[in-house]
Parts: C-alpha cells; sequence; structure tokens
C-alpha cells in the first residue's frame, strides 16, 4: 500500500508513522523545519503507548512520490480548494482521498440518498471549488478521535486516542475502506469501519461547533468554559441546537449532553484548535464547524438562534483577526 500524507503535522505526521510502522509505503509532504528534521531524523512518535521513530520519506514535492492509493490529507479544510497543485501528482483513477477533517466535509451528502442527495454545501465547498480539486467519489471520511500536537520539528507527542473511523460516503463496507482498516490497526491505531459515519461527524461536531468559537471569543480552556455557568448554558444551548439539525438529517449522536459536557471538564486547561490558531495569527477554521450547521439550520427549516449569534460574532472576529 502506498499513502502520502499531504499535510503531516501532527495528526499527519503520527498516522504517517504508525502506517510506516506497518510495513506500508509512506510518504510525508510538510515544509520548514519540520520537513529538515524528518528527513534528517525520521519522525520520533512519544506516547504513553510506547515512543518509536518512522523514518519514511519527507519531502516538499508531491511530484516526487507519484501517484498513491491513499492521500491522507491532513491539511485544514480551509485550505482543501488551493491544494490542487500539490495532490494532482499523486492521483490515480482510483486514488482514495481520506479527509481527517473537523465539522461537515465536503462530501456530505455525495451518495447521501433522499431528499438532499448531492446537494452541495456552499460554506464548505464555495461554487464547487472544493469537489473540483478533491471529486466527491475519491472521499473516505474520517473521523479522528485521537490527541497529538507537534513537540517540536519532527517530534510528535502523542496525548490520548488512536481511533480513526473511516467511512463510504453511500455507506457500503468498501474494499478501500477495509484495506485501510487492515493497515491502520497494523501500526496500533483502532480504525473501525462505520457505515454510519455521519454519526459520527456530528458526534465530534457537537464539542467542536461549541467550545472551539467560545473558546476563541473568551480565551478560554475547556474547564474555564465549563465551569462558568454563563458559558456552560451557551454552549449546552449550541449542543442542543446542534442535534436538532443532526436529528433532521437522519443522524443520531448517542452521547448525551451532560456527559458530553463532562468529558469536556475532564480535559482540564486545553485550548481548543481555533484559540491556538487565533493566538499564532493563523486562519480560524469556523467554516466547517459553525458556518456550515447555520447553513444546514437553513436547508433543513431548524431554529438555530444561539448558533446564528454566535456565529455573527465569531465571523467578525475570524475578519479581524485576518486582517
Amino acid at each position: 500500500m502506498k499513502v502520502a500524507v499531504l499535510g503531516a503535522g501532527a495528526i499527519g505526521a503520527y498516522v504517517g508513522a504508525a502506517l510506516h510502522r506497518a510495513g506500508a509505503d509512506v510518504h510525508l509532504v510538510a515544509r520548514g523545519p519540520h520537513l529538515a528534521a524528518m528527513r534528517r531524523d525520521g519522525v520520533r512518535v512519544l506516547s504513553p503507548r510506547g515512543d518509536f521513530t518512522a523514518r519514511a520519506h519527507a519531502t516538499d514535492d508531491p511530484g516526487e512520490i507519484g501517484p498513491v492509493d491513499f492521500v491522507f490529507l491532513g491539511l485544514k479544510a480551509n485550505s482543501y480548494a488551493a491544494c490542487g497543485p500539490l495532490i494532482e501528482p499523486l492521483l490515480h483513477d482510483s486514488t482514495a482521498v481520506v479527509a481527517a477533517q473537523n465539522g461537515i466535509p465536503w462530501w456530505y451528502f455525495h451518495r447521501h440518498g433522499g431528499p438532499y442527495d448531492g446537494l452541495r454545501i456552499e460554506s464548505v465547498d464555495p461554487d464547487g471549488a472544493v469537489s473540483a480539486v478533491l471529486a466527491p467519489e475519491r472521499a473516505v471520511g474520517c473521523v479522528v478521535y485521537a490527541a497529538t500536537e507537534l513537540e517540536g520539528p519532527g517530534v510528535v507527542r502523542h496525548l490520548e486516542g488512536t481511533r480513526f473511523s473511516v467511512g463510504e460516503p453511500d455507506r457500503s463496507v468498501s474494499t478501500r475502506c477495509l484495506a485501510l482498516s487492515e493497515a491502520m490497526q497494523a501500526g496500533g491505531l483502532k480504525c473501525p469501519v462505520e457505515p454510519a459515519l455521519r454519526n459520527d461527524i456530528w458526534l465530534k461536531l457537537l464539542g467542536n461547533i461549541s467550545f472551539n468559537p467560545i473558546s476563541a471569543l473568551a480565551r478560554a480552556t475547556m474547564r474555564q468554559m465549563c465551569l462558568h455557568g454563563g458559558t456552560r448554558q451557551v454552549i449546552e444551548t449550541m449542543m442542543r441546537e446542534t442535534l436538532a439539525v443532526a436529528a433532521t438529517l437522519g443522524c443520531e449522536v448517542g452521547v448525551s449532553i451532560e456527559r458530553r459536557l463532562a468529558g469536556a471538564e475532564k480535559v482540564g486547561d486545553h485550548r481548543t484548535s481555533t484559540l491556538q490558531d487565533l493566538e499564532r495569527g493563523k486562519p480560524l477554521e469556523l467554516d466547517v464547524l459553525l458556518t456550515a450547521v447555520v447553513e444546514l439550520a437553513e436547508i433543513t427549516g431548524v431554529e438555530v438562534p444561539t448558533l446564528r449569534t454566535v456565529h455573527a460574532i465569531s465571523d467578525l472576529l475570524a475578519l479581524r483577526s485576518a486582517a
């Protein structure tokens, strides 16, 4: 199995290292000091499950790699539309694209069935720009339940979780999903093939859609948001509105809001990725987390007043931080 990791940051390099350890032909695409360190020393993974080093091929030129069986996207979703020149050399007729993104993916309604089948979500696929680069039929969905961070160039700190749920948009258990699952498991990761992967998407989104924007607006950690009565109530309301949209689209999360809040509180003084991006002056990834759900609420006729309010304020924050 030949795999290219496009955007070999904390999650991408971790997955690439695991697949390399399992014997896959892995190629990591990165840049800067991180790339230089991986070229020199490989990827060092520091984990409670055991440290290891993977000396996979690393490059900033996908043209060196050629067509692969799987492209694992470790990029932020807001950069997908611009990744055409990077991904094109990696594709052959049957290359699958595994997008390890948060939020609502561009392929969400591809082979969905029902009245929304084939619908394009403008906020995540504006004017079809993402679909033009990443054809939905190539997509294998992936929901990440692993926490990693770059401790330094070429060094990935694995904090917790090893589950990468994968699934086809049409809910089939495909040969390519089974092959990917087998390779990931051989590398020490959990990789169930989930026909109802959209349920997993909404489960993870339940936290991202609420904690991420509020953390950026309040400059607060997970613990601080949960312990403050006002923000906790806002987050709970955002979750309820999100569940209402999910239910209208036929998805069930299967976890209570109280359980989700209790789990978040246990995380402690963790800063969400959105807050970290704000502090580092990076673009805020809000479209796939919040804007998309507001758009889906409009499409399905679900009232989401709190989501709309937080979206409006967060959107202004994103515009001001990008100025």
